[in-house]
């Protein structure tokens, strides 16, 4: 079985927060798209364009994170978040 790689890092406090989520994604790229969109949110660019935000992490194309956004990841996070409200 082949063993995932580890996600690239970003910053150190973004890294640690987002740990606490990466067990949500089922895939490295998943989650690296996660943790650039926060890179980006937080970021000085005026306008939080995915383009901007892709172009402030370095990334060299930005279809990572439309993609990310659309491709259902959600939904697992809606159950995961929606089960653990039910007490």
């Amino acid at each position: 079985m082949v063993e995932p790689r580890e996600p690239k890092p970003t910053i150190r406090f973004i890294d640690e927060y987002c740990q606490w989520y990466e067990s949500l994604f089922s895939d490295v790229r998943s989650f690296e798209a996660f943790k650039h969109l926060h890179v980006g949110l937080l970021s000085e660019v005026k306008r939080k364009t995915l383009p901007a935000i892709a172009k402030v992490c370095g990334l060299d194309h930005e279809q990572s994170l439309p993609h990310f956004l659309t491709c259902g990841w959600f939904c697992n996070l809606s159950y995961f978040l929606i089960g653990c409200n039910r007490g």
